[in-house]
């Protein structure tokens, strides 16, 4: 890779001519709450992504997260399923039901793992 550096002079120094890459990997799916995370990052707390950026840390920060995501989303669905009652007695006699309550358990520990993960 062969490229010229240029300066600029700014009072008594020489100040280089660089241009970060503010988006690496745009096109890398870090799954659901990882692209979640990123766009956050880049709306709502520009200096935190740049930091991550700049410290070649975000591909592992966003793995991270959506690793963290997925092990937070394991671990406290079948706790909310069993707290409100969505055992596979219920499923047998109301599927209906067992889905309503499957799908608000669902959506309870997404919001938990927003709050906490994602948007903070």
């Amino acid at each position: 890779m062969d490229f010229e550096l240029t300066y600029t002079k700014v009072g008594d120094y020489y100040i280089p001519n660089l241009i970060l890459d503010d988006e690496p990997e745009t096109g890398k799916f870090y799954g659901k709450y990882g692209d979640l995370r990123r766009t956050y990052l880049r709306e709502y707390k520009p200096e935190l992504w740049m930091v991550l950026v700049n410290t070649d840390r975000v591909d592992d920060h966003l793995t991270t997260i959506e690793r963290l995501a997925e092990i937070r989303m394991d671990k406290l669905l079948p706790q909310m399923m069993k707290a409100a009652g969505a055992t596979e007695e219920l499923k047998a006699h109301d599927q209906m039901a067992w889905v309503g309550l499957v799908n608000n358990c669902k959506a309870r520990v997404e919001e938990i793992i927003l709050t906490e993960l994602i948007y903070n």
